[in-house]
């Protein structure tokens, strides 16, 4: 099952509800960005036993337990990868790993674009592409029809790109972010869901684009 996931959104929603202490348990996961801002509103991490049980919000949408994960890197972002596979397994999801396997130099679009095709042919529920910067593969990927790929480098372009943009591939830098803001923009990557609405006619638009060049 996935881990309760703690990020930097979860305490600012906390502090707004004047909570001094947030309850959590002992297995979440907490992003560092999270444990930054809760020493900044001096809110205490807890895990002990929450006096009461609040009930779950209205009109929530109903978390994805699990699902498949297909992630690929180039050779820059082979170690990255590696890290990165035994943690999205830690919060609930398969992972399945298209390669590359080594440090020997390759070519970042054949493996961005072999994520991209397993998420446009629903091989795969979401993608995760890491070379040196994120950003040829985002560009490599977005080539391939369905695909809304989103180079993140933090909590919010993370949380953004899935809220407002629908993204369904991430794409990472491995020589812009370090292994632990990697992890918590996957984490919120994997579990934000699209907040429709206004943006459900802006992604529309988006898709809509791809239709014009068909040959």
């Amino acid at each position: 099952m996935p881990k309760n996931l703690i990020t930097e959104q979860t305490i600012n929603d906390a502090h707004g509800k004047d909570c001094r202490v947030l309850y959590i348990n002992e297995n979440d996961i907490v992003t560092p960005a999270a444990r930054d801002r809760a020493k900044q509103l001096r809110i205490e991490l807890s895990t002990g036993k929450q006096p009461e049980e609040k009930p779950a919000r209205k009109n929530e949408p109903e978390k994805e337990k699990g699902g498949t994960v297909v992630i690929g890197s180039d050779h820059g972002g082979y170690a990255m990868k590696t890290e990165l596979i035994s943690f999205i397994g830690e919060l609930g999801y398969e992972v399945m790993d298209i390669g590359t396997y080594s440090e020997e130099p390759c070519d970042y679009p054949d493996f961005a674009y072999a994520v991209a095709y397993s998420v446009s042919k629903g091989e795969a529920w979401r993608g995760i592409m890491i070379d040196g910067a994120g950003i040829g593969s985002s560009m490599a990927a977005n080539k391939v029809p369905g695909v809304r790929a989103a180079c993140c480098y933090n909590e919010f372009t993370a949380r953004n790109s899935r809220e407002h943009n629908d993204a369904n591939v991430l794409t990472l830098g491995s020589r812009g972010v370090g292994i632990e803001i990697a992890k918590s923009v996957v984490a919120i990557f994997l579990s934000t869901w699209f907040g429709g609405g206004r943006h459900k006619k802006r992604v529309e638009k988006i898709m809509d684009i791809e239709t014009r060049f068909v040959r």
